[in-house]
């Protein structure tokens, strides 16, 4: 493996700007200094005028293999993840089949084991007759992710309704439980009372059907089982003003015993893009008015919100050009969060401090990962060099997706990701991939 030197770089980590040198070698940060000198061959890479942050960690991605492999693949959305500075990804188990056994779980590892120049973790899913296959997580706890349930309306039998069968969960995991928390009751309740007044529903109608309170009402289902059993909650994708009266940031993270995601799209998109994208920004929980994100932005800042993740959900050009009832919920955004989220950092809505927290820090903190996250010496060399004075612009060409697609198509952001090093790795360097090695399982301390 080769050894690397990142010279007089700006690096952002735990809260602090320094500048300094950064030595890698097999596969680690082995050196955080001024001056370096190493006394082995090795390759230099020049940091000035550019910031070293470490590698996002996203929580929340689906990458659709197997089973839907025409809408993306673990190796093509891996690959736009390293592209945008996503070292690491978590993915969701509402594949084709689901990831309800073990077994299967497993055969999602090995294909990104083969495949994903990532890092990689795999939620175990849960349905109302699985129960007994995800017990069987807590002994193996250490090297998954968590659990996944999804207490709203899902596709298939992804939907955990039964109410002996969330509590017995709750009561029993020893691993962390994420929650999709939307209300079917009050979801097919909206959906019926607009039918009964429209004949055509459209995209704008989506954050009527899918409203406040229906995440509110299920979000406080899920709090309500944690807090009765002590389990350890992270509730997914916020979306909504009246939820972030459910969270605190009045105990630090570490200690706290129920967390929250945002997404990029909540904090960038409002209801007013339906008329502009339509079902291009159809998503569950869906995008809602400009004041849900104005307070999705101030509980980020104030720590109510803990971290940011993508929701990462690709479908093919045709399957969003269907009518709004037909149209597949989901939006591919890997690839640009950090540009996203550098575009605020620049506006000055955010520190860039607060976006690594957020992106790299705090998700290592929630779940526990183990020796990644952080900018430190002995740990994974997950790195990303960033140049805040060189723009670029999202574009059919330079889209990695496989659904060849983005939302975003036409933006131009201020910085571009410029070096992207996976344990110690250069995976991507300006515009060039080796992909010569592949990323490696998440491992966490629990």
């Amino acid at each position: 493996m080769n050894i690397y030197l990142i010279k007089d770089t700006c690096i952002v980590n735990e809260g602090k700007k320094m500048y300094g040198d950064v030595l890698i070698k097999n596969g680690r940060i082995e050196k955080i200094a001024t001056g370096i000198e190493p006394k082995e061959s090795f390759i230099q890479i020049n940091g000035k005028d550019r910031f070293l942050l470490p590698g996002a960690i996203d929580d929340q991605v689906h990458f659709r293999e197997p089973g839907l492999t025409h809408k993306a693949t673990i190796y093509t959305e891996a690959k736009a993840a390293v592209t945008g500075g996503v070292t690491s990804f978590m993915e969701m188990p509402n594949t084709q089949p689901p990831a309800f056994t073990h077994v299967l779980l497993e055969e999602k590892y090995e294909t990104a084991r083969q495949t994903s120049l990532a890092n990689y973790s795999f939620y175990m899913g849960t349905s109302n007759t699985n129960l007994e296959e995800v017990m069987r997580t807590n002994d193996r706890k250490n090297d998954i992710c968590g659990i996944k349930i999804f207490m709203g309306s899902s596709t298939g039998n992804l939907l955990v309704d039964n109410s002996l069968v969330l509590d017995r969960i709750f009561s029993t995991s020893e691993v962390l439980i994420a929650t999709h928390c939307e209300e079917e009751r009050i979801i097919k309740a909206n959906l019926a009372e607009l039918k009964s007044k429209k004949e055509t529903l459209e995209p704008s109608d989506h954050p009527v059907i899918r409203n406040e309170e229906a995440c509110f009402e299920s979000s406080f289902k899920a709090i309500q089982f944690a807090k009765k059993h002590n389990s350890r909650l992270h509730i997914l994708h916020i979306s909504t003003a009246k939820e972030i009266q459910l969270f605190t940031n009045m105990i630090p993270l570490e200690d706290k015993r129920i967390t929250a995601e945002v997404c990029v799209h909540h904090l960038h998109f409002t209801a007013d893009d339906y008329a502009r994208l339509g079902n291009q920004i159809k998503c569950n929980p869906a995008i809602k008015a400009p004041h849900h994100r104005e307070a999705l932005w101030e509980a980020l800042l104030d720590d109510r919100l803990d971290l940011i993740a993508t929701d990462h959900a690709p479908h093919t050009w045709q399957e969003k050009q269907e009518d709004y009832e037909h149209a597949h919920a989901g939006l591919p955004l890997v690839q640009h969060s950090i540009q996203l989220m550098l575009h605020y950092v620049k506006e000055g809505k955010i520190s860039m401090e607060k976006m690594v927290e957020k992106m790299s820090h705090s998700v290592a903190r929630c779940f526990q990962v183990k020796e990644r996250g952080f900018i430190r010496e002995g740990y994974y060399a997950d790195l990303v060099l960033v140049d805040m004075n060189e723009g670029s612009t999202v574009a059919k060409e330079n889209i990695l997706y496989k659904c060849g697609w983005s939302p975003l198509e036409g933006t131009h952001f201020p910085a571009s990701i410029t070096h992207t090093f996976v344990n110690g790795h250069l995976v991507y360097g300006n515009g060039v991939f080796d992909e010569s090695q592949k990323g490696m399982r998440l491992q966490f301390q629990r």
